[in-house]
């Protein structure tokens, strides 16, 4: 789980690490996420991917030191740090605290880069020690949520927040060429789309097997699906699971829980909670025929 990570002890002051609930089994692609509690003391530590952290736990001093730069501040709830692959990092702390670490995937980068028309070759993200970014702290926020759940909105919206991440670190830190002018999906490859995601609404869709029926990559299919049908794609399949559970429904006897996993939910609350969002309604309702 650690294995990005190298030790090394300082006197006898090595931080230990307890993982309190992560992304892991949840097949994110090239994303991963990881809510830990970490105690007072020293770490060093290298990553073979991006790494962003933000602090979740209650304000603390700490001390960062990062390719020849060292900073020592007080670090608050939403405060953001950045570090490339390869950048040896050192961090202390003066007491326990909570974080939430993010890792992008270079591949992630990398296609990120082309579907945003960015030159792979140029792209570069310094060292961040301390950074007050609102965008990457509501993402940080929205995965912490996710990773929390107990019925995720799923593998689509774990992709979907990677991919805000990475094209965030792209477009803010990285400023290495335009991105795109805007587009839609053409008329086939989006009805080639729906229809794959009609005939496969159980299934536990990702992002990249959706972009790959489009032949676009997985960034740019996000932002092309999103101008063409007017919303994001996570927030489609749901829609469209709850529209079929809701056939599934009002035409037979079915008990909720196999109707909820025919429609592609983790279980029946998950069902009824994304019912109730899209429709106003409760399962129980439609199978009494009383309708919206």
């Amino acid at each position: 789980m650690w294995e990005e990570r190298a030790w090394r002890r300082h006197e006898d002051r090595e931080m230990v690490f307890r993982v309190r609930t992560s992304s892991t089994g949840r097949h994110w692609d090239g994303f991963d996420a990881f809510l830990y509690e970490a105690s007072a003391g020293f770490s060093e530590q290298q990553f073979v991917r991006h790494n962003v952290s933000m602090q979740i736990g209650r304000p603390l001093l700490v001390t960062s030191r990062c390719n020849g730069e060292t900073l020592r501040r007080l670090q608050v709830p939403g405060d953001v740090k950045i570090v490339p692959p390869g950048v040896p990092r050192v961090w202390e702390t003066e007491s326990a605290t909570i974080k939430l670490s993010m890792y992008v995937s270079p591949a992630l980068m990398l296609s990120t880069a082309d579907a945003m028309g960015i030159d792979p070759d140029r792209v570069a993200i310094a060292p961040q020690l301390h950074v007050r970014d609102p965008r990457i702290e509501h993402i940080g926020w929205a995965v912490k949520a996710e990773i929390e759940a107990a019925d995720p909105l799923g593998r689509l919206y774990g992709d979907s927040l990677g991919l805000a991440l990475a094209a965030h670190l792209l477009r803010a830190y990285a400023p290495a060429g335009a991105s795109r002018a805007n587009a839609r999906l053409s008329r086939r490859r989006l009805v080639r789309v729906l229809d794959f995601v009609r005939d496969n609404i159980a299934s536990n869709l990702s992002l990249a097997e959706l972009a790959k029926i489009a032949a676009v990559s997985p960034s740019h299919f996000k932002t092309l699906f999103k101008q063409s049908v007017g919303m994001p794609v996570h927030r489609y399949v749901i829609r469209r699971r709850v529209e079929y559970a809701a056939e599934l429904l009002a035409g037979g006897d079915a008990p909720l829980a196999d109707v909820a996993l025919q429609a592609g939910f983790a279980n029946q609350s998950h069902m009824a909670r994304a019912m109730r969002h899209v429709l106003n309604v409760a399962p129980a309702r439609l199978r009494s025929g009383i309708g919206v």
